[in-house]
């Protein structure tokens, strides 16, 4: 009786949306339909590292799906230097056009023939989506004209005349700018139906705050939280560990653009501080470390070094002191300012002594090396202050909350950032959260991202929500966290220790099995991940092309389209990152080379170079029906015959009826 309660009172609310059996059977129709529509394409992207402007030209050029798409209607109609000229155009409209007027005598005629080819090009990849879901992403000043052109063909001899005259009328109109630019962006707008970020938004690169601004206006999207991400939402949330680590890592590669044009963060403070107390140090551990372009005079190197040091000296004593009130974590071996022979010059790790680099630490009381000084506890006050009062870097982390979680399962894919915890035998490994609390594989990745919530939230418990904020450490370098899984972070080691065995960090067990396939079902198993051409995919760890590592692993079962979007891992890597595209035909992963400049790609049509590789090819077209959204619709058409039935068997009355 209490079910058929709830059947009748779901159908009433269903009734409210679709009020007469015409309405309810129009919908039924419609999403049969739908159904059998192409698949939409995903886009898989990681570790961008605020490498804003590479990731905007992936963005622009859907990890080459555009070009592919322009390859494939134009091949043996036009050469291949007017379609790479089309795929600019596409890509970024506004700058190309200003040079191709400058430069074409005839511009009347070249816009009728860029007209067509982009009315084909979006009439090509609009051809999967519904003509609703269409015109929803129409601009409304050409919504009408864009619909027509697309729905109506010039091999249609009654309707040639009537697509050419509205082509000619754009023109004479003084239109066709304006024009050609809004269908680029439909273009680009409807090459990709859902955007996957697995993690790392923040961090070496000198434009994170970009992305997020380019994200904002970005139609759908999702993503599952990486370790640096953790880092900037720890820092939001007041953390002061992660605060200190957040403007480390800015130092280190003296990149702190993100943090002042982006964010407005007062580093005046910081600046002051360091000066005074280490204006005799050579810092000499602590020199940034230079990306191309990058070039800085003598005197803001030395600065920047200092600057580096005074926060990581701070950042040791605050991470020390979040580790005792913390001994659940096991991470109080992490406290290596205790361990210093401050007369030696050694520290003892695991009862080894090590000869340090350097030990000038005017800051550090021997007795209490934790405690921070008067001047130290002012100046993180006053950054602690700039963190938690900026407006844009909060409203970006409500951003990374409402639109991100720490795993993700779409169309039987897995994803998340890095890894799982395991135990040797490959199984799941137990975790203790909060309170002796112990999850494993998914329900420790859900618990987690509620704990991550919890911070951010005031009616938390306030006991609750202070460990939640202290946590964001241990997400950032905790042994056991789905986001590190290392023996150890040795930051401290790669400062100060002149062996460098110490500066190992050995992965947890997922990244020493994650090439077996037997282990990488068992993970998908235990998240409920079902089907035939199931899949992990991850980013975190970059793949050494140069070095012949392979980024499919475990008999296809597994992706990591980390290759170092960063530029500090090229040299590295050998490549500028791998990205994925998962269209209605099946999988393409994408290499890329570095990629220059934007200018570059405008003035000379240059695209990123990439090399396509089939990861797995589907024996027939994927329809919707296929995918998560083909599920939900089917149900949804379920309860629309429920309606229906309830409709003609008088069980419910139609309504608006004259």
């Amino acid at each position: 009786m209490k079910q058929m309660n709830r059947d009748m009172h779901y159908l009433q609310l269903l009734s409210a949306s679709f009020p007469t059996i015409a309405a309810a059977a129009t919908e039924i129709i419609n999403l049969e339909a739908i159904l059998n529509l192409p698949k939409g394409t995903e886009h898989f992207l990681a570790d961008l590292h605020g490498e804003s402007q590479a990731f905007q030209h992936v963005l622009k050029n859907a990890s080459g799906n555009i070009r592919r798409k322009v390859s494939e209607l134009f091949k043996g109609d036009i050469r291949e230097a007017e379609r790479r000229e089309l795929c600019t155009l596409i890509y970024y409209p506004e700058e190309k056009l200003e040079l191709i007027k400058a430069a074409d005598e005839d511009i009347d005629d070249w816009y009728h023939i860029t007209i067509h080819r982009l009315v084909a090009v979006c009439r090509d990849v609009s051809s999967k989506y519904t003509r609703s879901k269409v015109r929803k992403s129409l601009p409304e000043e050409f919504a009408y004209i864009i619909e027509e052109l697309l729905h109506e063909r010039t091999d249609d001899i009654d309707k040639a005349a009537y697509v050419s005259v509205i082509v000619d009328s754009i023109i004479s109109t003084g239109r066709a700018d304006d024009f050609i630019i809004a269908i680029c962006n439909v273009i680009q707008r409807l090459s990709i139906d859902q955007l996957h970020i697995l993690g790392d938004i923040y961090d070496r690169g000198a434009g994170a705050h970009i992305i997020l601004d380019t994200l904002r206006q970005y139609h759908s999207w999702d993503i599952q939280w990486g370790n640096h991400d953790m880092l900037w939402m720890g820092a939001a949330a007041g953390n002061n560990a992660c605060i200190c680590n957040v403007l480390r890592l800015s130092l280190r590669y003296a990149n702190l653009a993100t943090l002042e044009e982006g964010y407005g963060i007062n580093l005046v403070p910081l600046a002051t501080f360091a000066m005074d107390t280490y204006g005799d140090d050579p810092c000499n551990e602590f020199m940034p470390r230079l990306l191309t372009g990058n070039t800085l005079d003598e005197k803001t190197m030395r600065l920047t070094a200092q600057m580096h040091k005074a926060i990581s000296i701070i950042q040791f004593k605050k991470e020390a002191q979040i580790f005792h009130r913390r001994p659940e974590w096991h991470m109080e071996g992490r406290c290596l300012l205790e361990h210093i022979d401050y007369e030696r010059g050694v520290c003892t790790i695991d009862g080894t002594e090590y000869e340090m680099s350097s030990c000038h630490f005017p800051t550090i009381d021997p007795q209490h090396p934790e405690e921070l000084t008067p001047e130290e506890y002012q100046l993180m006050e006053k950054l602690h202050h700039s963190f938690r009062v900026c407006e844009k870097l909060q409203k970006h982390v409500k951003m990374l909350l409402s639109h991100g979680c720490m795993y993700s399962i779409c169309n039987q894919n897995l994803l998340f950032h890095a890894s799982c915890p395991l135990n040797e035998d490959g199984s799941l490994k137990e975790v203790e959260l909060y309170k002796g609390e112990r999850y494993s594989g998914h329900e420790l990745m859900h618990n987690i991202g509620m704990m991550v919530r919890a911070a951010f939230e005031n009616d938390t418990d306030r006991e609750l929500r202070l460990y939640a904020r202290d946590y964001f450490l241990y997400l950032w370098c905790g042994v056991d966290s789905p986001l590190f899984d290392k023996s150890k972070m040795a930051t401290f080691e790669r400062y100060f220790l002149t062996d460098k065995t110490t500066y190992k960090e050995k992965k947890g067990f997922y990244f020493q099995l994650r090439d077996n396939e037997q282990v990488c079902d068992q993970i998908l198993d235990a998240f409920g991940v079902t089907g035939d051409n199931r899949h992990i995919i991850n980013g975190h760890v970059p793949v050494h092309a140069s070095k012949g590592e392979n980024p499919i692993k475990a008999n296809g079962k597994l992706m990591v389209i980390d290759g170092g979007f960063s530029e500090a891992y090229h040299n590295e890597t050998g490549i500028a990152g791998y990205t994925l595209v998962y269209h209605s035909r099946g999988f393409q992963l994408v290499q890329h080379e570095p990629f220059m400049n934007a200018q570059d790609a405008i003035q000379r049509g240059l695209d990123i170079k990439s090399t396509t590789q089939l990861v797995e090819l589907s024996a027939h077209r994927m329809l919707v029906a296929d995918t998560d959204k083909g599920t939900e619709l089917r149900s949804q058409i379920a309860d629309l015959r429920e309606l229906l039935y309830a409709y003609r068997h008088g069980i419910l009355k139609e309504k608006n009826k004259i």
